[in-house]
């Protein structure tokens, strides 16, 4: 899995990425965070301003400004244990 925050190096951004990397520690998750500040990525997604946070390239939404939120919003953006095997499917 690969998560990616996109912002533009404010301090918001930033904590949203520690946030990240915490809540895929706490959920035990294999994945690859990266932190991106080329705005130009938020334009090409159509969105105002970041951060932004998104799972294997799809936009997930953090309700909740917490670890607990990203973690959350990293989880519905995920295939769980029901998912068809089809790696293409999720």
């Amino acid at each position: 899995m690969k998560i990616k925050i996109i912002g533009s190096g404010c301090p918001t951004c930033k904590k949203l990425y520690e946030m990240a990397k915490e809540a895929v520690k706490e959920a035990n998750i294999d994945a690859e965070i990266e932190y991106s500040t080329n705005v130009q990525e938020i334009v090409e997604m159509s969105l105002v301003h970041g951060p932004i946070l998104t799972v294997d390239g799809t936009l997930a939404e953090v309700k909740s400004f917490s670890v607990e939120g990203v973690k959350e919003a990293i989880l519905e953006n995920t295939c769980g244990d029901n998912c068809c095997s089809d790696k293409d499917c999720c």
